[in-house]
């Protein structure tokens, strides 16, 4: 598991370099009965193309919808990755040679990764980075390939993040020998693979490996605090500047801790807050040291938003503003990708959320890629970051092994995500079995946890239990609450919805006085399926159930209801199922990202909540910004 050391992104700097691994690697599945064959036989300690039949494939991508193998599609096990690369020269040699470091952006779901056959790191989790410094076993052979070898398991357990179980199905006349299917209990299908960046980069063998930040404003003055970790010599010196976006630089300080104070500061504000919203500042930090006599350099620049976050008991404040999330859930899921970072959909889903007038987003169900956490800090969208917590049903899911584990992936979480102005708040799980007794020791203890890693921000998860039998709900600072009146409950039945959800709302902040986001609730329609007066699964449908939800939105978010989420962005895909054809089809766009009629319900409520409480004049309006 990845140690207490720094997860910063790699970037290219005056004393840095980074290569991506990205486009085609040699791909085995490892079909033998128990899945160990790749193990007993020792794939990794020769070219993959000599153990057996490899085939090409992308990188990053999930492998589930890559082929025509109906095998593959819904493969459960160990799967097999390898790449071929030459170093350049210079990330060999030198005294002290530089720190050739291989990273991982997420694997899923388990990954065991060697380098010219020597294993260098292990990592459970998906949807978070993992990296291993590879310099010894490169540094000895110049000028020959790198082979990197990955082993990669998608298996989940009632132990893992999230849950499962494989169940063998032992009855010989109904099932194949040695049957078994991976049972979730998440609406999502569990792709796997290598979903994020592969990149090879380089630091100088003393190097900047953490830092932290956090800022409080007044109007004519902030401060930003750092703390800066530094590996590899302890005679080192530190110098850092803070510059805005011109170049110029607004403040200076040195060593490892202290403040920079910013006269008159630009505040990062949400999208359709503030004129120039995501304002970032660039804090560049630059150490030099003495290493066996030789002074080395290292640079290393981070994004830095200058923001405030807080809680009352009917408000959420940003920058002492009272915020309103209007905003999506989504899934980093779409056609042959999977979830496979690709560019070209980032910055689609980026257009569509402006143009709808989201001002936010949760990362349902698990962390998103960093790539589009950056687009998050520079847009101004705001956040709501969740861990892969998703799914935890089962009693043995609340023990103590499932608990050290979810206590490790909120520390890789924050570690990476907690100098992120867009990132306001922790979600630890969605829709637990928070009715069950060891709820109330386990959820106590990730959020303490949590809170104790970062204390800037509330931390909350995302329920569906009853407000009166939920023992996580005394621990969080916001309620968030999903529900799916006249669907799930009462299906068809519009006319239940005022009723059902006002008392939804009384209940919870009756008991808590806490301030609550709707974090859920919407409709599957198919696109092109019609009827009047509406029928499930038609676009009207979808329609009338968004405006009973907004009517009674509209008359408690005047009180203590503070934001409110659709389910979901865009269809997705999930396992196959009854109720379920060709996946999950509650998006109010498509899976391919076109609009239905739901869209344009939400984008006309969402510019006219973003008008009411803007200090922009309102000429801001959806037609003027993207016409």
């Amino acid at each position: 598991a990845a140690g207490p050391a720094g997860m910063l992104q790699p970037r290219d700097t005056p004393s840095r370099e980074r290569r991506e691994l990205g486009g085609l690697w040699s791909f085995r599945a490892d079909l033998s009965p128990g899945r160990d064959a790749g193990f007993a036989q020792r794939w990794y300690r020769r070219p993959l193309r000599q153990t057996g039949p490899v085939i090409d494939m992308p990188v990053p991508a999930s492998f589930n919808d890559i082929t025509q193998d109906p095998s593959l599609e819904n493969y459960i096990g160990w799967v097999w990755y390898e790449k071929e690369v030459l170093l350049p020269l210079r990330w060999l040699q030198g005294d002290p040679a530089p720190r050739v470091v291989l990273r991982f952006g997420s694997a899923h779901y388990y990954s065991i990764v060697w380098v010219n056959g020597v294993q260098v790191v292990e990592h459970e989790g998906g949807h978070l980075p993992f990296e291993a410094d590879i310099s010894s076993v490169v540094q000895g052979s110049p000028g020959t390939p790198c082979r990197i070898t990955v082993a990669l398991n998608n298996t989940l357990t009632p132990h893992t993040l999230p849950p499962g179980s494989i169940q063998y199905m032992a009855d010989q006349s109904r099932y194949p020998k040695n049957y078994f299917v991976q049972n979730i209990k998440f609406d999502f299908f569990n792709y796997a693979g290598i979903h994020r960046p592969v990149v090879l980069y380089t630091t100088p063998a003393a190097y900047i490996d953490d830092i932290t930040v956090t800022t409080t404003s007044s109007d004519s003055v902030a401060t930003v605090q750092y703390q800066v970790s530094v590996v590899g010599s302890t005679a080192n010196s530190l110098s850092l500047s803070l510059r805005d976006q011109e170049g110029k630089v607004v403040a200076t300080g040195d060593g490892p801790v202290g403040e920079l104070k910013v006269l008159n500061p630009n505040l990062w504000w949400p999208y359709l807050m503030h004129e120039n919203p995501g304002y970032l500042y660039s804090l560049e930090v630059q150490m030099q040291a003495q290493v066996g006599g030789v002074l080395l350099e290292d640079v290393y620049a981070l994004p830095v938003g200058i923001r405030t976050v807080h809680v009352t008991s009917s408000q959420f404040l940003i920058n002492g503003r009272p915020f309103y999330f209007h905003g999506v859930n989504k899934h980093e899921d779409a056609d042959i990708r999977g979830k496979g970072l690709d560019w070209p959909l980032i910055v689609k889903d980026f257009n569509l959320l402006r143009w709808l007038g989201a001002n936010s987003f949760r990362t349902s169900h698990y962390p998103y890629a960093e790539e589009i956490m950056d687009l998050c800090d520079a847009y101004g969208i705001v956040v709501i970051d969740e861990s892969p917590g998703v799914g935890i049903k089962l009693p043995e899911s609340f023990g103590n092994k499932s608990l050290q584990h979810h206590l490790a992936v909120m520390e890789e979480l924050v570690r990476r995500d907690k100098n992120r102005p867009s990132v306001v708040m922790w979600s630890v799980a969605n829709e637990p079995a928070s009715e069950l007794p060891p709820a109330a020791h386990y959820f106590k203890t990730v959020i303490a946890h949590t809170k104790a890693l970062d204390p800037s921000r509330p931390v909350t998860f995302v329920t569906d239990a009853n407000y009166a039998l939920d023992h996580g709900a005394p621990y969080v600072d916001v309620i968030c609450v999903n529900s799916y009146f006249s669907w799930y409950h009462d299906p068809g039945h519009l006319e239940v919805i005022p009723l059902q959800l006002t008392a939804q709302f009384e209940n919870w902040y009756k008991t808590y006085q806490k301030p609550i986001i709707q974090s859920e609730y919407g409709a599957d329609s198919v696109p092109g399926l019609h009827s009047d007066p509406p029928m499930m699964f038609t676009e009207e449908y979808q329609q009338a159930m968004l405006r009973e939800y907004h009517s009674v939105f509209d008359k408690k978010r005047k009180e203590y209801v503070i934001g409110e989420l659709i389910w979901n962005f865009a269809d997705f895909m999930t396992n196959q199922g009854t109720t379920r054809v060709l996946g999950n089809k509650k998006g109010i766009f498509t899976r391919q990202r076109q609009p239905k009629a739901a869209a344009f319900v939400l984008r006309d409520r969402y510019w006219k909540i973003a008008n009411e409480s803007s200090c922009l004049p309102p000429v801001i309006t959806s037609h003027s910004l993207f016409l």
